[in-house]
């Protein structure tokens, strides 16, 4: 796998891990990991939950793995489990008790004020915005990219990243003035 693409790797990786390779599995996972954590804390607001999203996701990802077709990256399909996992996170805790902005903020990996200032931010727009916000800003991904890991059309995803980026500028304002 040396001179292959990441994308490639990926791919060879999962073909192996769903013939039974658990190695295979598990090197897939920590290639993964970070990216998604860091993305599961970006939507779900605290580390302790974002660890809980992504060892769902990654369960998830086991057991779809000889349902994934390859009409996606693994990078998408690993992100999509993570939405639906995050999605399932934010409806339970809705039914629960909700936590506060504060309680959110402290439990969250930040660690520069311009940080703290653009997560808090994030996390005052809805979730729909935070997390077209995150996939395009945060993990680059393209239009294309977004539409299928959220399931909506590309022209759904521009008309909502617009909206969410004047919002976001709307609750940055004091700090851009």
């Amino acid at each position: 796998m040396v001179n292959q693409n990441p994308e490639a790797q990926d791919i060879q990786l999962l073909r192996r891990a769903g013939t039974g390779d658990s190695r295979a599995f598990h090197e897939l996972l920590d290639r993964h990991a970070q990216r998604l954590y860091r993305l599961a804390v970006s939507l779900v607001d605290n580390a302790t939950d974002a660890e809980d999203v992504v060892q769902e996701t990654f369960i998830g990802a086991y057991r779809g793995l000889r349902s994934f077709e390859e009409r996606a990256s693994v990078k998408t399909w690993l992100t999509r489990i993570l939405f639906t996992q995050a999605a399932l996170m934010r409806r339970n805790r809705r039914r629960g008790s909700a936590s506060s902005l504060d309680e959110s903020a402290s439990g969250g990996v930040l660690n520069a004020d311009a940080t703290i200032d653009v997560q808090a931010a994030l996390r005052k727009l809805s979730p729909e915005h935070r997390e077209i916000l995150t996939l395009r800003e945060f993990e680059r991904m393209s239009y294309e990219e977004i539409a299928e890991v959220l399931n909506v059309p590309q022209g759904t995803v521009e008309s909502r990243l617009h909206r969410a980026r004047g919002e976001l500028r709307e609750k940055l304002k004091s700090y851009l003035t």
